[in-house]
């Protein structure tokens, strides 16, 4: 089964991290995303404009509570979006972090043209 067509499960506080060799076979099913300190996903976007930084936080912030797993969203110099996912019941990543990834990636975006 597809990521995007999972739903995150409730994380147990002090439950187990994905191991490092998990989280990169799962990352393999994600485009753009980098794993980073092991711990947490993220992914740099540049889009159009502020406008359309705020329509896909907006779009992301629906998915997001839709599945009860929330990002960091930092939105600066008006259309840099960085997406940081990690799951902090288990103090790293989890499978609900590649999950909401995945539905992420598949909502419209509007990017800069390169």
């Amino acid at each position: 089964m597809d990521l995007a067509d999972r739903r995150c499960a409730p994380c147990k506080e002090g439950g187990a991290a994905l191991s490092e060799a998990r989280a990169l076979e799962l990352l393999k099913g994600l485009s753009g995303w980098e794993l980073v300190d092991g711990r947490a996903l993220r992914k740099d976007l540049l889009m159009k404009d502020f406008l359309a930084a705020v329509r896909f936080i907006e779009a992301a912030a629906a998915v997001a509570e839709a599945e009860d797993h929330h990002p960091d969203l930092h939105l600066t110099g008006y259309r840099r979006l960085r997406v940081e996912l990690s799951t902090h019941a288990v103090g790293g990543l989890s499978e609900n972090d590649f999950i909401l990834a995945a539905k992420l990636d598949g909502l419209p975006r509007e990017l800069k043209p390169s």
